[in-house]
C-alpha cells in the first residue's frame, strides 16, 4: 500500500503536519476537507459553514436565501467566495547544502520567495527555537498549484538521496506499464529520477546475474529467497524518493504470488518447544508448498512459499510461541560450569524428549554457574531429575595447564594449532576434549582443559596429556616480531625456509592469526618427533637458533614504524568509506598495513586520531592519502565521480568478469567502484580487425573515488597481463599411455599442474547421458595443456619424456601355460607370483582362457628385460609341474594331528622320507588334510604319480602303527609337572625321544583326545590334576612310565615359619626390586606378604619452579684448554614424604631353622638400612655420553661408588638422570664421586705438547 505524505512525515518525525501529497485523482474543489490539517476551522469553507439557501447548480455564480423569494429576499443574499485551500508541514532539519549552486537560491528566504513567485501561492514560515523545527503554511486558490508548490518546497529544502528497490523480475512489466505509462505516472507524481536496467541486462534463463554486476540479495543460507531480483534506482529529494519507493513496492506487492515472512525474536526458552512442531506448521499450509528455515543465532524462523500458505504457517508459529510463552514457567539450578557442556546439543534434546522441559544455559564464556529449566509446572519435577541425570552422566576432569600463565598460553596455543584435542579424542574413544575459548585466554589467570567421558578413558587421556606437557617443559618460546611482517615471513620463498626449521632443528613455528594483531611468534620444540631430544639444553639451543633466524628474516622483511595523525572523528567515515572500501584501497591488496581509527588506536585522551603501522614506505604513502581524503572531505569535494577508461582484449573479459559476475563483483564490493565493460564494435570494424589479425579491444570504465578507481584499474590490468601470457597446446599422445601418465587418482598429472601452474586435460569417453565429456573437444589421442607460456613449455617437455619412458617400459607379451601349473605359479596367497613381480619389476596378469580350459593366458607388461626375466621364471615353474594324479585315502580324524605334527613338522618329515621336494611352497599342495572343524576323514594326495604312491604307502604304514598304540596312566604330583616338562619343553622332548612314546600332561591340547588309560583300575582314585597319560607301543609306554616314576621327587618335609612386620614406606628399599627375595630363596626361604606398597619406589623428581633448591654443578678440566665444560643439574628431595602409612606382615617359610634365622636377620638389617635412606638426589647430565664411564666394565665403577658412599645409585636407561638414594651425607658423597669420575678425561694417544 502506498504511503501518503502524512505517513512520510510521521516516519521523519513530522507529526502534526497536513498531507502535502494528496492523490492526483482527488475530488473536485468543492470536495476539499472541511478543516485544515492543523485542527483550526476554515471559516471560508462552504462545507464547514454551509449556506442556508437551497442547493443550486455548481456552475451558478451565486446562491439565494432559502427564507424568501428571489425577488424579495428577507435577508440580502451574498456571493460565495472562491474556495481557499491551505496546507502546512513541519521540517526538523532544513537542508541548504546545494544553496548557491547552479543558480539556486542561497537562503531559506530566497527559496520561499522563488516558490511564491513561481506558483502564485501564499507562504509563511515560523521556527521554534527550542525544538529547532520550522513550520510552513501554504495557501492557494488552486489545489493543484498548492500541491506543486509544496513538492517544490520539500525538494528544495530536503537532501537528495539515492535509494535502491529490488523487485522480482516478473514484476518489472507491471512497474513500467504499457508504453511506460505507469513509470511515467510515478515520475510525474513524485518528481524523482527512476532508473530500471535495460531488458538485455535482466536475468535470462533463471540466471541470477546482471551485466552491470549488481549483486542480487540472497537469503541467509546463501540461496535466493524467491526469484531473481532487479535493482531499481531512485534519485531525488528524500521525501519524494521515499514516496516513489512506496509506490513501486505497492506495485510489487500486488503482483507477487510468492512471499517470504519471518517470525523474529522468539524467546530463547520458547524456541526448544517450537522446533519439534515443524510437521504441525507444515500441515497448517494445507498442502501448499512452503519452506521453513531456522536461524538459531537470531532465534528467527523464515517461511517461504505461496503467499496464502505462508500467512497460515506464520499464524500457526506465532500462536505456538504465544501459547508456550504463557504456559511454561521456570526454576533455576546451580551447577559447575564444566557440567554445562553435557546439557547442550544432544544432551538438551534428550532432556526435552524425556521430561518435556527445556534447558537454557548461558554462553560458556560468560561467568556464572546458573542454568534455567523451563516447562509446564507439572513437568518441572521430571525436568530437574532429567537435568541432574544428564549432568552426572559423564565423568569430567578439569586439567589445569601448568604456569606461569605465559607458559599456559603457549601450551594451549600449541594444542589448538596442532589439533591436539581431536587427536586425543581419537586416541581415546568416548572422550571429548574442550579447550578454553580464545576470547577468554588473554584475561584468564589459570587455563584448563576439560576432558569428558568414562572415568577410565578420561584417566588414560589425562595421563597422555601429562606426558605431553612433560615433554613441552622448556620446549616453547615466544619471539617478539611485529605482526605486520608475519605475512611476509610466512609466505612466498620464506615459507619453505620456515618449514625447513622443523627438518633442521625439530622446531615448529606458529604465527598468530592476522586478525589478532599479535606481535609474537610461538616456537615449539616438536615433542612428537622421533628425533626429539629429552635434553633441556638441546631444546633451548634449537629454539635459540630458530629465534635468531626468524629475527633476521623479520629485520630483512620490513622496517616497521607507527605514525599517529590527528583527524577529527567526524571525518573518520570518509577515510573508511562505504563498507570499508576506501580503507581497503589504502591498505592495499597485500594487507601489510594496520590502520586504527579513534578508540581503536588506544589513545584514551582523544578519539580524534588515526594510527598507522607498517613498513615505512607504506606508512608514508597511507599518511599522505588519508590527509588528502580528509582535506577533500573538509572541502566537500565530490571525488566519488572520478572516472578512468582503459582497454583490454575482449577475449579476457569473460575470465575477469567471472561466472555470473563473481570476479568483477568482488572488485566492486571491496573497493566500492562502478565497473562497466563497453563492447560496441560495428560489423565493419569487426571484419577489419579479423582481416588484420589484431586483438579486439573492449573499453573498461571505472567510476568512484580516485584512490579506489586507480586500485581497481591496477588489479584489472594485472589480471589481463596474466591472461595475456596464457597459452595452450595440444599434444598427440597415444591413448594407451594416458592412464599411466595420469596416475592413481590423478596424482601424477596433479603434480605436474601444481609444479608448473598449468591445467592438463585428458580426453574422456562420453557416456550415453553426456557425463564424462570434457569442455574441450579432444580426440582420443590428444592432451591439452593450458597456462602460462613457460609453464606450458615445461609441462610439455616433462610429458613427452614420460611418454618416451612409457613406450620403453610399457611393452606387453602374452603366452599360455598349462592350467594345472597355475596354482604352483601363483603360490600360497599369491606369494610366488608376487615374488616374481618384485624381483623383475614387471606387471603380470593371469587370466584363464575361455575356449580351452587346459590352458591359461598370462600377460606380462614392462620393460623388455623385465618381461623376459618374468616369462622365464614362470615357464621354469610351469615345466616343473608334470602330469599329476590325485588320490583320496581314508584316515581317521583322531590321527590327523599326530600325522601333521607340531607346526606341520611331522608332515614335512614324512614327505622328505618319501623323496618329495624340500621347498615348503611346493610341499603345501602335496598332502591336504581336512580343515579344522570339517567332519571328514578324507586326506587328498596330489602330485607326481610315483611320489603320490610313496606318500600313500607311508601314510598307511604310520596309521597302522598308530592304531596299535595304547594309553597308560601314571600318577605325578601336579607341583612337579613344570620341572618334568622343562623350560621350553626340553625335558619332555628328551623323554619322548628316549622312549619313543608321547607324554600328555593335564592341560595340553591333545590330553583329552588320546582317550582313557588302560590301567585306570590300577591307578585307583587319582586326582585328575595328577594323572599323566602316555601313548605309543606297549614297550615304549611302559619304558616311559618307569622313567616318569623315577623322576618324581619325594614330598618335602613340613616347612618352618615365622612372621615379621615391615613398614610399607620401607617396602621398596627393602625389596630392592625383588633382589632381596631372590637372595632369601638361596637359603631355602620363601616370603609371603599380606600387603604390598602401591606408590613409586622413589619420589617424583621436583620441577624447577617447585621451590626445591637446585644446585648447578660444573665439570671442568682447567688444566686442559680443550676440555669441554659440562653442566649437571642436582636436585634433592625427602625420600618418604609421600609414602603410605601402615605395616605389611611378612610370613617366612624355611626348610630348616638355620635358614629361617638367617632370613630374619637379613630382613632386620635391610629395614635398618632403609631407615637411613632419608633423601633422594637427582643428578641430570647434559647427555648419556658419560654414562659408560660412570657404570664401568660390567658395573664395576657404580658398584665401587655404592660401596664407598653407602648410597644406592641407579643409572637410568631412558634419560640422562641418575637417581641416588641414601642419607643426606651419603647422596652428596656419591654425587661428588660421580662428578669427579665424569671430569676425568681418558688418556690421549701421545703428548701434544711434545
Amino acid at each position: 500500500m502506498a504511503l501518503n505524505a502524512a505517513d512520510l512525515q510521521r516516519k521523519h518525525q513530522l507529526e502534526g503536519a497536513p498531507d502535502p501529497f494528496p492523490s492526483l485523482d482527488s475530488a473536485p474543489v468543492n470536495a476539499a476537507p472541511a478543516t485544515t490539517s492543523n485542527g483550526r476551522p476554515d471559516t471560508s469553507s462552504v462545507e464547514a459553514f454551509p449556506s442556508l439557501a437551497p442547493s443550486t447548480p455548481t456552475n451558478a455564480p451565486k446562491t439565494t436565501s432559502g427564507w424568501g423569494t428571489a425577488g424579495a429576499p428577507r435577508i440580502k443574499a451574498t456571493l460565495s467566495k472562491q474556495t481557499l485551500h491551505s496546507d502546512t508541514f513541519t521540517l526538523s532539519i532544513v537542508d541548504l547544502s546545494t544553496a548557491g549552486k547552479d543558480g539556486k537560491p542561497t537562503s531559506l528566504g530566497e527559496v520561499m520567495k522563488q516558490i511564491v513567485t513561481q506558483y502564485k501561492i501564499k507562504l509563511e514560515a515560523s521556527t521554534n527555537q527550542k525544538s529547532r523545527q520550522t513550520t510552513f503554511y501554504l495557501k492557494s486558490e488552486s489545489l493543484k498549484e498548492l500541491d506543486k508548490a509544496k513538492r517544490a518546497l520539500l525538494a528544495a529544502l530536503s537532501p537528495v538521496v539515492t535509494l535502491t528497490v529490488y523487485a522480482p523480475a516478473s514484476t518489472i512489466p507491471s512497474i513500467i506499464g504499457t508504453k511506460g505509462a505507469t513509470l511515467k505516472q510515478i515520475r510525474d507524481q513524485t518528481g524523482v529520477k527512476i532508473d530500471i536496467p535495460r531488458k538485455d541486462t535482466l536475468p535470462v534463463n533463471g540466471q541470477n546475474g546482471f551485466a552491470s554486476g549488481t549483486a542480487t540479495p540472497v537469503g541467509p543460507d546463501g540461496e535466493e529467497e524467491e526469484e531473481p531480483q532487479v535493482p531499481i534506482t531512485i534519485i531525488g529529494p528524500q521525501p519524494s524518493a521515499l514516496e516513489a519507493q512506496a509506490l513501486i513496492n505497492e506495485k510489487v506487492a500486488t503482483k507477487r504470488s510468492r512471499s517470504t515472512q519471518h517470525v523474529k525474536d522468539i524467546p530463547a526458552h520458547v524456541l526448544p518447544f517450537i522446533l519439534p512442531r515443524r510437521s504441525t506448521f507444515i500441515d497448517a499450509a494445507e498442502g501448499v508448498d512452503v519452506n521453513l528455515a531456522l536461524n538459531t543465532a537470531a532465534r528467527e524462523i523464515t517461511v517461504t512459499g505461496d503467499r496464502e500458505g505462508v500467512v497460515r504457517v506464520i499464524e500457526s508459529i506465532k500462536s505456538a510461541v504465544a501459547y508456550f510463552t504463557s504456559e511454561v514457567t521456570s526454576f533455576k539450578l546451580t551447577l559447575p560450569k564444566r557440567q554445562h557442556r553435557l546439557l547442550t546439543g544432544k544432551g538438551a534434546d534428550d532432556i526435552l524428549a524425556k521430561s518435556k522441559c527445556a534447558v537454557v544455559i548461558a554462553d560458556i564464556e560468560e561467568p556464572g554457574d546458573e542454568i534455567i529449566v523451563w516447562g509446564k509446572p507439572a513437568d518441572l519435577a521430571a525436568g530437574m531429575t532429567a537435568v541432574m541425570e544428564k549432568a552426572n552422566s559423564a565423568y569430567i576432569h578439569e586439567f589445569p595447564l601448568p604456569g606461569p600463565i605465559s607458559f599456559s598460553r603457549q601450551l594451549l596455543t600449541y594444542m589448538i594449532r596442532v589439533g591436539y584435542d581431536k587427536t586425543l579424542a581419537a586416541a581415546h574413544p568416548g572422550v571429548s576434549v574442550y579447550t578454553p575459548p580464545v576470547s577468554a585466554v588473554e584475561k584468564a589467570t589459570v587455563l584448563s582443559v576439560d576432558l569428558v567421558g568414562d572415568k577410565s578413558a578420561v584417566d588414560n587421556a589425562v595421563s597422555q596429556v601429562s606426558q605431553l606437557i612433560g615433554k613441552l617443559m622448556g620446549a616453547t618460546k615466544d619471539v617478539p616480531i611485529d605482526w605486520l611482517v608475519h605475512r611476509i615471513i610466512s609466505s612466498g620463498k620464506n615459507a619453505k625456509r620456515v618449514k625447513s626449521f622443523h627438518d633442521a632443528h625439530n622446531v615448529l613455528v606458529f604465527f598468530p592469526p592476522e586478525s589478532a594483531e599479535q606481535s609474537s611468534v610461538l616456537l615449539v620444540y616438536d615433542p612428537t618427533s622421533p628425533n626429539a631430544s629429552p635434553s633441556p639444553v638441546e631444546k633451548a639451543s634449537k629454539l635459540e637458533e630458530v629465534e635468531k633466524e626468524l629475527l633476521k628474516m623479520a629485520k630483512d622483511a620490513a622496517d616497521v614504524k607507527t605514525v599517529t595523525i590527528n583527524v577529527e572523528k567526524k571525518w573518520h567515515d570518509a577515510v573508511v568509506g562505504k563498507n570499508g572500501t576506501t580503507l581497503n584501497a589504502i591498505i592495499g591488496e597485500d594487507k601489510a598495513l594496520s590502520i586504527k581509527l579513534g578508540a581503536e588506536a588506544g589513545d584514551a585522551s582523544s578519539e580524534d586520531v588515526i594510527q598507522i603501522r607498517g613498513a615505512s614506505s607504506d606508512v608514508t604513502r597511507a599518511t599522505k592519502e588519508i590527509q588528502k581524503i580528509v582535506e577533500d572531505a573538509k572541502n566537500d569535494e565530490i571525488v566519488s565521480s572520478y572516472a578512468v577508461e582503459f582497454e583490454i582484449d575482449r577475449e579476457f573479459v569473460g575470465r575477469i568478469v567471472g561466472a555470473q559476475g563473481a570476479g568483477v563483483n568482488r572488485l566492486r564490493d571491496s573497493l566500492g567502484v562502478k565497473i562497466d565493460f563497453q563492447d560496441e564494435v560495428d560489423d565493419k570494424d569487426e571484419k577489419t580487425k579479423k582481416k588484420k589479425g589484431t586483438h579486439q579491444k573492449v573499453k573498461v570504465k571505472v567510476i568512484g573515488r580516485k584512490e579506489n578507481v586507480e586500485e581497481a584499474k591496477k588489479r584489472i590490468m594485472a589480471q589481463a597481463d596474466r591472461l595475456a601470457d596464457e597459452t595452450s597446446e595440444i599434444l598427440k599422445i597415444p591413448h594407451q599411455y594416458h592412464s599411466s601418465l595420469i596416475g592413481q587418482s590423478g596424482k601424477y598429472v596433479i603434480r605436474l599442474e601444481e609444479k608448473y601452474a598449468v591445467k592438463i586435460t585428458f580426453p574422456r569417453e562420453s557416456a550415453e547421458n553426456g557425463e564424462g565429456k570434457t569442455r574441450e573437444s579432444l580426440k582420443a589421442d590428444e592432451v591439452l595443456i593450458k597456462g602460462g607460456r613457460k609453464g606450458v613449455a615445461s609441462a610439455k617437455s616433462e610429458l613427452i619424456d614420460a611418454v618416451e619412458f612409457e613406450k620403453e617400459s610399457n611393452n606387453v607379451v602374452k603366452f599360455t601355460v598349462p592350467t594345472r601349473s597355475v596354482a604352483r605359479i601363483l603360490g600360497k596367497s599369491g606369494a610366488t607370483i608376487n615374488e616374481i613381480k618384485d624381483n623383475t619389476g614387471a606387471q603380470i596378469d593371469v587370466d584363464k582362457a575361455s575356449d580351452d580350459t587346459s590352458k591359461t593366458n598370462i600377460q606380462v607388461r614392462g620393460t623388455k628385460a623385465a618381461i623376459a626375466e618374468a616369462k622365464a621364471a614362470i615357464i621354469a615353474i610351469s615345466d616343473q609341474v608334470v602330469e599329476e594324479t590325485t588320490v583320496n585315502i581314508t584316515i581317521e580324524s583322531r590321527f590327523h594331528r599326530t600325522l601333521i605334527g607340531a607346526g606341520g613338522q611331522g608332515l614335512r618329515d614324512l614327505i622328505l622320507r618319501c623323496g618329495g621336494p624340500t621347498d615348503s611352497k611346493i610341499q603345501a599342495g602335496l598332502v591336504r588334510f581336512p580343515r579344522q572343524g570339517e567332519p571328514s576323514d578324507d586326506v587328498r594326495l596330489r602330485g607326481e604319480p610315483k611320489l603320490v604312491a610313496k606318500l600313500q604307502a607311508e601314510l598307511e604304514k604310520v596309521v597302522a602303527t598308530l592304531k596299535d598304540r595304547i594309553v597308560l596312566g601314571v600318577e605325578v604330583p601336579a607341583a612337579q609337572h613344570r620341572s618334568l616338562i622343562g623350560r621350553g619343553g626340553q625335558h619332555l622332548n628328551d623323554l619322548q625321544s628316549k622312549t619313543g612314546a608321547q607324554v600328555q600332561f593335564p592341560g595340553s591340547r591333545s590330553y583329552n583326545s588320546v582317550g582313557e588309560p588302560e590301567n585306570t583300575d590300577e591307578l585307583g582314585e587319582v586326582e585328575p590334576a595328577n594323572l599323566v597319560k602316555v601313548t605309543g607301543t606297549r614297550a615304549a609306554c611302559e619304558k616311559a612310565v618307569v622313567e616318569l616314576k623315577a623322576s618324581i621327587k619325594p614330598p618335602a618335609a613340613e616347612s618352618i615359619t615365622a612372621k615379621m612386620s615391615v613398614p610399607l614406606k620401607y617396602h621398596h628399599a627393602v625389596a630392592q626390586q625383588g633382589n632381596f627375595f631372590r637372595s632369601l630363596r638361596s637359603y631355602g626361604v620363601q616370603v609371603e606378604q599380606s600387603k604390598q606398597a602401591s606408590g613409586p619406589a622413589v619420589p617424583v623428581r621436583p620441577t624447577a619452579s617447585s621451590g626445591n633448591a637446585a644446585t648447578e654443578a660444573r665439570i671442568d678440566d682447567p688444566d686442559d684448554e680443550d676440555s669441554a665444560i659440562v653442566e649437571a643439574q642436582w636436585q634433592v628431595t625427602s625420600n618418604y614424604q609421600e609414602t603410605e602409612d601402615g605395616d605389611s606382615e611378612w610370613t617366612f617359610k624355611a626348610r630348616d631353622q638355620a635358614g629361617l634365622e638367617k632370613a630374619l636377620k637379613l630382613t632386620q638389617e635391610a629395614i635398618a638400612h632403609a631407615e637411613k635412606m632419608s633423601h633422594v638426589g637427582f643428578l641430570t647430565l647434559p647427555d648419556r655420553s658419560l654414562f659408560p664411564r660412570i657404570v664401568g666394565s660390567k658395573g664395576a665403577n657404580v658398584a665401587r661408588l655404592r660401596a664407598e658412599s653407602g648410597a644406592d645409585i641407579t643409572v637410568s636407561r631412558e634419560d640422562s638422570t641418575i637417581v641416588i638414594v641414601g642419607s643426606e651425607e651419603a647422596i652428596h658423597t656419591a654425587k661428588d664421586a660421580i662428578l669427579r669420575t665424569t671430569a676425568q678425561r681418558p688418556p690421549r694417544g701421545g703428548n701434544r705438547r711434545g
